[in-house]
């Protein structure tokens, strides 16, 4: 590490301590950025952990939606941004509008939403989910209803045709997707594990079911960090995006990751810097605060899903 890094790194550090700040990042953040995190993992897990600290403020670095989804978690905390522009395009292809309309249309349903969604969509949801427990919901769901309530699963199709695969369950679905994860193709996945014939696959289950189809496990990012570390295998083929790759080479450095293609690469994932932490600890902007009534609907889908899983 250079100098002047050594010197931004000493100034949020110091700046994190007078403000009583924590530091979240996910796991698609930049090497330099995950580095001064005091929690890296997937965005659920990062706003549960924040919500138990006694922080003041909490510092997200993600998109948009992890920050609402921490300020619903801890509204009595105030959550602030490095780069408030950085948006996740899966969660933008749904609005609160888009999913009253699809409720309006199957009035009878059970709707279940992935947790990248705006937390107007999230006050819509009766139950929230994350990848690693979508089928473990549908499944919770099916069986309180003996299977008779049709069920809306938004906004990642392709999530939504991983469930009901799992599951066995028809979901009525939306036409949201991830576009870094769609970028993976089969022949990527085969490219690699000609290349390394010994590597066991893991990919997320936001790819397309024909990478999903190619994979030893599918796997959420936390799921995969685990998976890495407790599989004896000495290589992995990573099918998500790429900035995993470095918390898992941290982790385990016995072991080989290659990323299954080397355009995973999400845009909005990469705004944040760590001049931007070190600003945004400074002023204390942009602050990310969920209207109260909002909050609370959106609050009640998330606690239904964490007394199911």
């Amino acid at each position: 590490m250079i100098r002047e890094d050594k010197e931004l790194v000493r100034k949020i550090k110091e700046l994190k301590k007078k403000r009583n700040a924590i530091i979240l990042a996910h796991n698609y953040q930049l090497p330099e950025v995950q580095d001064i995190a005091d929690f890296r993992g997937d965005s659920l897990e990062l706003s549960r952990i924040a919500a138990k600290t006694d922080a003041e403020v909490i510092v997200f670095c993600g998109v948009y939606f992890m920050a609402e989804t921490a300020s619903i978690l801890s509204p009595d905390k105030k959550v602030i941004m490095p780069d408030t522009s950085a948006g996740c395009p899966m969660a933008n292809m749904m609005n609160a509008q888009d999913l009253r309309k699809l409720k309006q249309e199957h009035p009878q349903a059970v709707v279940v939403g992935y947790v990248n969604t705006s937390a107007a969509v999230k006050a819509e949801l009766d139950y929230c989910c994350t990848s690693t427990n979508a089928v473990a919901i549908v499944n919770a769901i099916t069986k309180e209803s003996g299977g008779k309530k049709e069920i809306i699963f938004v906004p990642d199709k392709y999530l939504a045709d991983y469930v009901s695969r799992q599951s066995g369950r028809k979901l009525i679905s939306w036409h949201g997707f991830c576009p870094t994860h769609v970028k993976i193709l089969p022949e990527d996945v085969k490219r690699e594990k000609k290349f390394h014939p010994r590597a066991k696959v893991m990919v997320h289950p936001e790819c397309l079911s024909s990478v999903v189809a190619l994979a030893d496990a599918a796997l959420s990012t936390s799921q995969m960090s685990k998976y890495a570390r407790e599989n004896p295998a000495k290589e992995f083929i990573v099918g998500t995006e790429i900035g995993l790759i470095y918390r898992l080479k941290q982790d385990n450095p016995d072991k080989e990751f290659y990323p299954a293609s080397e355009r995973a690469v999400c845009p909005n994932m990469k705004r944040t810097t760590q001049e931007k932490v070190l600003w945004a600890l400074e002023e204390l902007k942009e602050e990310v605060r969920v209207p109260e009534d909002i909050r609370k609907k959106a609050r009640l889908a998330i606690d239904r899903m964490l007394a199911i899983v």
